[in-house]
């Protein structure tokens, strides 16, 4: 199982040294929430923290863009991410922000809310690298995770095998020890842990955990 800790609940005054403790606690991915306060009712992180933070770990960092119209945005985040995703309800030019993102040589990734069903995904599946089904509603860390998530997740999982794709599937929201071995039963290849590791003293044990769920 690859484990991607998400900063969004990381102390914000050392972001630094709080990424390279993921890292050395054997994190996979750093994942990066970005949130406009349009699609989401919140505001996160911007380029700028991106770039301050790409020096700090050799690992790769995904860029989640909760944001209206990824396709003006997307640019701002190509030269420091390794993977940037987009929400399907955020735009109307899918196929341009995937453009966008392949013209940079990035993996590219597309993104889903609870209530979006999984089946709009299904003519990108074989021009992407990841699908990301969010497993609370975007916008806020700590929220309890959807057990609805379970049977979407196989529905997708399904759809990608159906279509010989080889898009990792992401789960994000409410994702922890009490719930990763569902997911991983369910289909998961990535999960998006959040508070589960940072609210916790020692993230390496908890990421150890999330990695067992798929042995």
């Amino acid at each position: 199982m690859i484990v991607a800790p998400s900063i969004l609940n990381c102390n914000l005054l050392k972001l630094g040294d709080e990424v390279r403790r993921l890292q050395q606690a054997g994190a996979d991915w750093i994942h990066l929430d970005v949130m406009d306060g349009h699609f989401v009712p919140n505001l996160s992180f911007g380029a700028p923290v991106l770039k301050a933070i790409r020096p700090a770990v050799s690992i790769p960092i995904d860029s989640h863009l909760m944001v209206i119209h990824p396709e003006r945005v997307i640019p701002m985040f190509l030269q420091d991410s390794d993977q940037v995703i987009f929400h399907l309800e955020a735009t109307a030019r899918p196929g341009q922000c995937l453009k966008l993102i392949r013209a940079a040589g990035r993996k590219a990734g597309i993104a889903l809310n609870p209530d979006t069903p999984v089946t709009r995904a299904r003519p990108f599946l074989t021009r992407i690298d990841a699908v990301l089904l969010m497993s609370v509603y975007p916008g806020f860390g700590g929220q309890r995770f959807i057990p609805e998530t379970l049977d979407r997740l196989r529905t997708l999982k399904q759809l990608r095998d159906k279509t010989g794709s080889k898009a990792l599937l992401w789960v994000d929201g409410g994702v922890g020890p009490d719930n990763c071995q569902a997911l991983a039963r369910a289909g998961a290849d990535v999960l998006v842990a959040g508070s589960a590791i940072c609210k916790q003293r020692n993230y390496r044990a908890v990421i150890a955990r999330l990695k067992c769920s798929k042995a």
